[in-house]
């Protein structure tokens, strides 16, 4: 979708009148043409753009700029005004609740008729979605016009030639009306919606951020967050989680919630970045963190362990907390973990059992970082807003924004950290911009994670899973902020690369494709004015993409609409469809038929086939002429399967009809799946989840068919030995089925190996055989058929 649509049909009505002038803008950007157009010449150059044609488009575009900020602005008052008339109601129906006695009456024993009913709850209610949607209206106003205001400056630098960008960005700095930070008016909603949710009567207990958490089980799933979403993202979640908030007591700052971590590997091998990545049995990740500013003296040292399924246990995260000042001598083996809890060991404070497990976990972390030489590799920078009921940490939710990695190490000739266990150089001063390129890695989502910790059989919260389910969020399972970092920060050192990182070129966004979110009754206008039809340039670069994130192509009008969306499941099938039994995007993405049956990304065991020929041709001899042979072989099976895939029947899918709003985006024609291949030089890690059951399923499979190439051999002995008299007939029935059956057992062995080995090493292939049983059968049926037409011709019917 063209910005300029996307303006259009995103207009809130409130603020109709306050949005950049895209059109106009764009309109004096446009210059006559030096001679009219032709036939042969359609789009003529243009006139050249001059100073007073620049000094009127910044005039304008400064215009645009202060009536979007003064709104912005302005609209920023009315909604703080208004929580605190909201809060003060809040208050005054919190004080008539604390001087009610027991059973109805006030603190001199008279009928409390005062108590507030259910109404003004109720009202209450009215009033903080009111606020909430205000509050959301305001964050994608922001959010759509600053997009507008640089597409428009980008296009203004390549069709005039001018450079505007560094110029404006300057000005935009003078009014940041796109700077302003909501967190903190999301914080004191979420403690009003809290009250009046509970009726007055909030869940109270402990709302450290883990404090009181040694070693604690949840099952995690992670998903990314457009920056265009996240505001709506947060308000969702707080009308049914209060935001939790480490101070109640303190007025909200934000460094508040910032986090930091940093993470250790060895920095020749990265043992546990491959370790991590390809989720091997107890895998660890082993990070420094601390909660706020730098000068936090309280620093938690963590070790996450992987378990697999199969094991029967879950993968924990364990910590401990030990003061800065003691970092780098415990990390250097000088100071030993009996010292670092000798004093709390005589407080008292804590039971002997949880010291006890606390030094435990600080010698096996001393001793892994001395015996593995770990150290510093990546930091990990955010702000984060949390979602929980205090002391209840069933459902938790948690919203990393602005995530940052930044090189820790010292390799490449430069200092970083030096001796100490993090470089200080920086703070959480966010975007860090003092530091070169290639030393910070800024995250473009924001990171969802949905912990849970739900019995057996027990269902997610509804909400919730509409949450997952909607176009807000993007499923991407098992992302890691230590994998992602490290990935990017050592391109040079890191070759095995994780499945998402394809998917950082795609735009995520999707179109709504049901009534989800934060809104308000009929606050969307629709204008009637088109598009400027000689405007043939795209707002975005070709790089660039709109909306979503599943190529659709629109093949009845000739033209490519770039949609796209990225399927992701949560907790089994939680896809919802919209009203009328309509399939969603991504039910029809699944429902469209494959064309290649195999992963849509390149295992990691694929090599660069044709450097390695050309490599072992220098050598000559039997490696090269070995792996040419291979490639033929390969190539010659690959065509052998294209032409049984061809003469297979496949069934033909129905059209799927879909709604006006989908039909409204363009979201039409047949949808296209990308295959993805790693750079050169590196693999994609595809996940592959094996369990001990897999083992034997394979070993099971190979059983059948020696099963069965034992009972087609005794057929084969049976016609040949107990027949009434030999002729050629018999002996071609029974070498029949001596083929067939020598045939399956040669299949089934090679099947079998290569099943076997792709087990270990956890290749992505096709596991299900769609070709041998069918060869198997049709070879059966031309046995039989040649069996019959002996027995016949025996018995004279022939």
């Amino acid at each position: 979708m063209k910005f300029g649509e996307q303006l259009r049909s995103s207009t809130i009505k409130e603020y109709q009148w306050y949005y950049i002038a895209y059109d106009e803008l764009k309109e004096l950007m446009k210059k006559d043409y030096v001679s009219p157009p032709t036939t042969k010449t359609p789009r003529p150059k243009r006139q050249e753009w001059t100073e007073e044609d620049e000094s009127r488009f910044i005039s304008r575009i400064e215009q645009e700029l202060d009536k979007v900020y003064s709104k912005q602005k302005l609209k920023v008052i009315e909604i703080s005004r208004r929580i605190q008339a909201t809060e003060r109601e809040v208050n005054d129906i919190v004080a008539r609740l604390d001087s009610r006695g027991p059973v109805g009456r006030d603190s001199a024993g008279r009928n409390d008729d005062d108590a507030p009913t259910e109404e003004e709850f109720m009202m209450l209610e009215e009033d903080l979605n009111e606020v909430t949607a205000d509050v959301n209206d305001l964050a994608k106003f922001v959010q759509l016009n600053y997009t507008g205001f640089q597409k428009i400056i980008k296009k203004h630098d390549k069709q005039t030639g001018w450079i505007l960008k560094p110029v404006f960005a300057t000005r935009l700095k003078a009014k940041p009306f796109f700077k302003d930070n909501y967190d903190a008016d999301i914080v004191k909603l979420s403690k009003l919606w809290d009250i009046v949710r509970t009726r007055g009567n909030p869940v109270k207990g402990d709302s450290a951020a883990g404090g009181s958490q040694g070693s604690f089980i949840r099952q995690t799933t992670k998903y990314w967050v457009h920056p265009d979403n996240v505001t709506e993202v947060k308000l969702i979640i707080m009308k049914h989680l209060p935001v939790l908030v480490f101070n109640p007591n303190k007025e909200f700052e934000a460094k508040d919630s910032a986090i930091t971590s940093i993470y250790f590997d060895n920095p020749e091998r990265f043992d546990l970045y491959e370790g991590r990545l390809k989720k091997t049995e107890g895998a660890e990740a082993i990070r420094l963190r601390w909660y706020g500013a730098m000068n936090n003296e309280t620093i938690f040292v963590e070790r996450k362990t992987h378990r697999e399924d199969w094991t029967g246990e879950k993968s924990v995260k364990a910590r401990f907390a030990m003061k800065e000042k003691n970092i780098n001598a415990y990390l250097g083996g000088y100071l030993l973990p009996e010292a670092i809890f000798e004093k709390a060991r005589k407080d008292g404070k804590k039971p002997a059992k949880v010291i006890d497990e606390e030094e435990r976990l600080a010698k096996e972390i001393q001793y892994s970082v001395l015996k593995n030489g770990y150290k510093p590799v990546c930091r990990s920078f955010y702000n984060r807003t949390a979602f929980q009921l205090p002391a209840d940490a069933r459902v938790r939710i948690s919203l990393d924004t602005e995530l940052t990695m930044v090189r820790e190490d010292n390799l490449d000739g430069r200092t970083r950290s030096g001796d100490n266990w993090r470089r200080m150089d920086i703070g959480i001063d966010y975007p860090f911009s003092q530091l070169p390129p290639e030393d910070v890695e800024r995250f473009p989502y924001a990171i969802l994670e949905v912990k849970l910790q739900t019995q057996a059989g027990q269902e997610p919260p509804s909400w919730v899973r509409e949450l997952i389910a909607s176009h807000l969020v993007e499923a991407v399972p098992k992302f890691s902020k230590f994998i992602h970092g490290t990935a990017t920060l050592f391109p040079t050192r890191i070759n095995l690369l994780p499945y998402w990182m394809p998917q950082m070129d795609i735009d995520i966004r999707k179109p709504a494709t049901q009534n989800f979110g934060i809104q308000r009754t009929d606050h969307m206008t629709q204008s009637s004015t088109s598009d400027d039809d000689d405007d043939m340039d795209s707002d975005d670069d070709p790089g660039e993409v709109s909306q979503g994130s599943t190529i659709v192509s629109d093949t009845s009008e000739g033209n490519s609409h770039p949609r796209r969306e990225m399927r992701r499941d949560f907790f089994g099938d939680l896809q919802h469809r919209p009203p009328g039994n309509d399939l969603d995007i991504e039910e029809r993405v699944g429902a469209e038929p494959l064309e290649d049956p195999y992963p849509l990304y390149d295992s990691d065991i694929d090599d660069d086939e044709s450097d390695v020929i050309e490599e072992a041709r220098r050598v000559g001899g039997w490696p090269y002429y070995s792996k040419l042979l291979k490639k033929h072989a390969r190539l010659a099976g690959q065509r052998v399967l294209t032409a049984l895939h061809a003469i297979q029947p496949t069934p033909n899918p129905s059209a799927v009809p879909i709604d006006d709003r989908q039909a409204a985006l363009a979201v039409t024609g047949r949808i296209e799946n990308k295959r993805f291949r790693a750079p050169k030089g590196k693999k994609i890690h595809v996940p592959v989840r094996v369990e001990p059951k897999v083992y034997f399923a394979a070993e099971r499979t190979f059983l059948s068919w020696l099963e069965f190439s034992i009972y087609l051999s005794t057929i084969a002995t049976t016609l040949l030995n107990f027949g009434a008299k030999s002729s050629g007939m018999s002996f071609l029935a029974a070498g029949s089925f001596s083929a067939v059956a020598v045939l399956a057992l040669l299949y089934s062995v090679v099947i079998y190996l290569y099943r076997s080995r792709a087990i270990r090493t956890r290749q992505v292939i096709k596991y299900h055989d769609s070709i041998g049983p069918s060869t198997l059968c049709g070879a059966l049926f031309v046995a039989v058929v040649l069996n019959l037409g002996f027995e016949l011709k025996e018995r004279g019917y022939i």
